[in-house]
């Protein structure tokens, strides 16, 4: 194990503003789009969210590697984060099932970090200015070099970033006799989202993400799901022309996160690239249909335009709002069995209020025809 933690590292925002501290993980340099999870615990599931890739995320939470890693709570094949910035990258762990220390996991996967940040003035100033495009570098600290590497990265906005963590291949989980058979539309699928289908009696088939409704629909499924997912929607015609097919033929439809922006395209409400989005374990939601409020689990940097829903009314209904900003956190599609999420049900990590939304699409695929009320 290289000892990272002694060597300086710096982080360089778009703006200009600088930050220094100590590497962590491996040693190199990171780009990408700097955003805040404000979760206490996960930060394992949170590196291997498929949702992250392309993204540098600081931790709020001060201390990181403090129960070291065990691979079976990865969300994913590997970690999915393009750099972290933490305050304090602790490699002594506390918990005795732990498969390994968080520097051997980062160095085994490449990833660049630095620790001994204050991060506090890290989340304030995105939080004021916005979220941008930073980067790492434990190798290089000549400012005036890194601002012209920093220059060349891509902006997140209008990026597809999707197909690039999608499955290669088909594969199933489950059960193969189990009562439901769900196609899944893998746009960056987590994996404890499968295990909630699983678990509910359903035979899931992965799907990557360019495959087309034809070869899905020869499967013959119960009911489709849109998954998670990095990057922006709005190039993602490909994806979006497939649900509009899901649709046209009244199918069973769900969506979680990327996955409900992309539900939304295909009706025609377009998305917009928020402030600084929302991450972390404890945003308030309000279930419109029930009046119950969830704490949820989320994760994303593109909305669902409010003002474009109000023109289609006669289309889609609001069913969860953003209690912090009231910004769209779930809508269903009239006359249709399908409905989508923007944060994550599946709670990994996160609390488990909206867990019944997985029933919910369970409830659909057994019904005949369309409840008068979904939730």
């Amino acid at each position: 194990m290289n000892n990272s933690a002694s060597t300086k590292a710096i982080l360089l925002l778009e703006d200009g503003t600088v930050f220094y501290g100590k590497a962590a993980g491996a040693r190199g340099i990171a780009t990408g789009e700097i955003c805040f999870n404000t979760g206490m615990t996960g930060y394992q599931e949170i590196f291997t969210d498929p949702s992250y890739f392309g993204q540098i995320l600081v931790t709020t939470n001060a201390h990181i590697g403090n129960y070291g890693i065990k691979h079976v709570e990865e969300e994913s094949e590997s970690i999915k984060i393009a750099g972290l910035v933490c305050r304090n990258f602790t490699n002594e762990y506390s918990r005795l099932n732990a498969d390994e220390a968080i520097q051997d996991y980062f160095e085994s996967n490449n990833l660049v970090g630095i620790s001994d940040v204050d991060t506090r003035a890290v989340v304030r100033h995105i939080r004021s200015k916005g979220a941008m495009n930073a980067l790492i570098s434990s190798i290089e600290l000549d400012v005036d070099v890194l601002k012209k590497k920093l220059a060349k990265v891509p902006s997140m906005k209008g990026l597809e970033l999707a197909s690039k963590v999608s499955s290669k291949d088909i594969y199933e989980l489950g059960d193969p006799n189990s009562k439901f058979k769900v196609a899944v539309l893998d746009l960056g699928t987590k994996r404890n989202i499968l295990r909630n289908f699983t678990k509910r009696d359903c035979l899931v088939r992965v799907f990557p993400a360019k495959t087309t409704y034809e070869e899905m629909k020869s499967w013959n499924p119960d009911g489709y799901f849109i998954s998670n997912g990095p990057g922006d929607p709005a190039p993602m015609t490909y994806a979006i022309e497939t649900v509009k097919e899901f649709l046209s033929e009244d199918n069973v439809v769900f969506g979680i996160c990327l996955g409900h922006q992309i539900l939304a395209q295909a009706c025609g409400i377009p998305t917009y690239k928020m402030h600084h989005g929302h991450r972390g374990i404890n945003h308030p939601v309000k279930n419109l249909l029930s009046g119950k409020c969830e704490i949820t689990s989320q994760n994303h940097g593109f909305g669902v335009s409010p003002e474009a829903i109000e023109q289609h009314k006669d289309k889609i209904t609001i069913t969860h709002i953003n209690l912090n900003d009231n910004t769209i956190e779930g809508i269903r599609v009239k006359n249709k069995k399908a409905y989508s999420i923007q944060y994550h049900p599946e709670a990994a990590p996160g609390p488990h209020d909206a867990s019944y939304l997985f029933d919910e699409f369970i409830d659909l695929m057994t019904a005949v025809e369309e409840p008068t009320q979904i939730y």
